[in-house]
């Protein structure tokens, strides 16, 4: 029997913002690997692993027999949080979606707000939407952390029910302003996408083009002071 599961980075991330002792639905589950490896850890007792199709959630089965811990997780084919009900758990991962996808999972799950479950989340798309969604909808991003794969940056945010507070067109872009060690790589790529949406807009004519790439101009300049204020942190 195997005793130890090694998760990408941003599943890392993830797993270590889930609250000690939580049961926890991870859903999207796929392989059940950060489900799984929590129970190895001790972090948690118990946990939901649910998924849209069969096939992930079958790994998801399997990787339970693998490591020994089938009896301390349930197995949910469900659309979201659909065949999750109130009270069965204390925390909830959503990784691997849509910004979109991850928001609309949730307002059709309004007793997670209602119980002030903790969530965790890792939007792969969408994070400008996500971001106003939850500002709009009760809940507030307590945490942003960044997680490096290859090439690639991934945000992970802990998120619970409260006020957010108004946020900025380049919070929005970029989220809260923080000291990590990747998040001027992570501005620097924004950045660079933006100045090709603008570039790109700039031969544009009409009144909407050009509203557009004003706004865009000014979340442009916001993340570029975003930048120095976080250069200036690393002296």
């Amino acid at each position: 029997m195997k005793q130890h599961i090694e998760l990408s980075p941003r599943l890392r991330l993830a797993a270590d913002l889930v609250p000690q002792g939580a049961r926890l639905a991870d859903v999207g589950t796929d392989h059940a690997y950060l489900p799984a490896c929590l129970l190895l850890e001790g972090k948690i007792p118990w946990a939901i692993a649910s998924d849209l199709r069969k096939g992930p959630l079958d790994r998801a089965r399997e990787t339970a027999r693998q490591y020994g811990c089938g009896d301390k997780m349930a197995f949910r084919l469900c659309n979201g949080l659909a065949g999750i009900r109130p009270g069965e758990v204390d925390a909830i991962v959503i990784a691997g979606m849509g910004g979109e996808t991850i928001a609309q999972i949730l307002e059709a799950a309004p007793w997670v707000l209602e119980e002030k479950i903790p969530l965790i989340l890792q939007p792969m798309s969408s994070l400008p939407e996500l971001r106003e969604w939850l500002g709009q909808h009760g809940y507030a991003i307590a945490k942003e952390q960044l997680a490096r794969e290859g090439e690639t940056l991934y945000v992970v945010m802990r998120v619970t029910a409260g006020e957010m507070g108004t946020q900025t067109p380049g919070q929005l872009w970029a989220g809260w302003q923080s000291r990590d060690p990747l998040r001027g790589e992570y501005l620097d790529h924004l950045t660079r996408k933006l100045r090709r949406a603008l570039d790109g807009m700039s031969k544009g004519k009409g009144e909407q083009i050009q509203e557009r790439r004003q706004a865009l101009e000014g979340v442009y300049e916001e993340m570029l002071a975003m930048k120095e204020e976080w250069q200036q942190w690393q002296l």
